[in-house]
């Protein structure tokens, strides 16, 4: 029987290249407070946690982490691992409620569950590796030929630059679209013109038969949704992704209850519970956990079920393989964001720079290769020279 010998966690700290802040870049939770200058710094990530499950034989599964690696790294070493060594790898969902219940005083969400996260899917991956097999042919097998993918970056930028990078990924053939905005409550009917001139600008390039999502990131109130949906509903949107904070539940509920434009979210949620009582409350209509935030694969199936049941569909946030494995597994993921790679600015960047193995769109596509075990991913040596490691 195989066995967990050991955890080692290593942070990756990005030193190169990146890319200056600019004003209005995206809307976020701080706007409505008095503070100036780059209201974004609390939400970029520069660093990277690696979190290597190791197996007694030698194999290595790789989890990852990419909210506050400092503190997930503590978390981890001090009051997780300690749980799952020596325990058989394969009995991940025992490890999972073990790790969860073990720490229940401090651990239900955030720092803790993100932990949880890195260390279930180096779980995932080490039994990949072990049984030869990706994993999504362990959670459920190919549901799809290709997972379908949006571009997802256009943030808030002058409107000839936002057209421009908008054009790009309409001519390297994608089909779906999200951009963000720039300006919220404290802006006034001036920033809500703005944010209006931002949406007619993306879809004068990009028409009517594509699909465009828009997100706020959490940086309005329900007072300032309620009054700029109905200026946004003549640009047909999928969805509106993270109106309002993610513990204005009520908030949510209230703005999809409009029927106006679907309501998505769940980035920032965590674990099965939350995403309930979410449902209960038909508080979105698209779902969006991401795998390394939400409890890992064990957490993330047990939602994909539940979601079903409610007859919403779960689009993972971020592209990452994690995600893209939850969605070739599952018919009711219906496609995967995809963040097309670029110079680092926010940090969803880094993940291209620190692991190889990330497939490339085709048109709009990404497939998974059946014959890669595990997530298909290791660290890359490529970029070795701009990260600073931490053990």
């Amino acid at each position: 029987m195989t066995k967990i010998k050991d955890i080692k966690t290593t942070i990756y700290k990005w030193t190169g290249p990146i890319v200056s802040p600019a004003q209005n870049f995206c809307t976020n939770p701080t706007d409505l407070l008095r503070e100036k200058g780059d209201k974004m710094k609390s939400f970029r990530f520069h660093e990277w946690l690696v979190c290597e499950v190791i197996a007694d034989d030698g194999t290595v599964g790789i989890g990852n982490a990419a909210l506050a690696p400092q503190v997930t790294k503590k978390a981890i070493d001090c009051y997780l691992k300690d749980l799952v060594i020596e325990e058989d790898p394969f009995d991940y969902e025992y490890l999972w409620e073990k790790m969860y219940r073990n720490t229940m005083a401090w651990g239900r969400k955030g720092i803790g569950m993100i932990g949880i996260s890195a260390i279930d899917l180096g779980i995932w991956d080490l039994m990949g590796k072990i049984k030869k097999k990706p994993v999504f042919k362990l959670i459920g097998n190919r549901t799809k030929e290709k997972i379908p993918v949006y571009a997802s970056k256009l943030y808030s930028q002058p409107i000839n630059e936002l057209q421009k990078e908008a054009g790009t990924y309409l001519k390297e053939g994608f089909k779906m679209f999200k951009m963000r905005f720039g300006w919220g409550p404290k802006d006034g009917p001036e920033g809500v013109k703005k944010n209006i001139n931002l949406v007619n600008a993306v879809r004068e390039v990009i028409g009517y038969d594509k699909e465009l999502m828009l997100e706020a990131y959490m940086g309005w109130n329900l007072e300032y949704a309620k009054s700029i949906i109905p200026q946004l509903i003549k640009f047909k949107p999928k969805w509106l992704e993270e109106p309002v904070i993610p513990d204005d539940i009520a908030g949510y509920s209230e703005l999809n209850a409009l029927g106006s434009i679907p309501i998505a979210g769940g980035e920032h949620e965590f674990s099965f519970y939350g995403f309930k009582h979410l449902l209960e409350l038909k508080a979105v209509s698209f779902i969006q956990y991401d795998a390394n935030r939400v409890g890992g694969i064990t957490a993330a199936q047990k939602i994909n079920i539940l979601a079903e049941k409610y007859n919403v569909p779960v689009v993972p946030h971020a592209g990452q393989m994690h995600n893209y494995h939850l969605t070739m597994a599952n018919s009711n993921c219906p496609f995967s964001e995809y963040f097309p790679v670029s110079q680092v600015e926010i940090g969803n960047e880094l993940f291209y720079y620190l692991f190889e193995g990330e497939p490339k769109p085709k048109n709009g596509f990404i497939d998974l290769n059946d014959n890669l075990p595990g997530f298909g991913i290791t660290i890359s040596d490529k970029f070795k020279s701009n990260f600073d490691v931490i053990s």
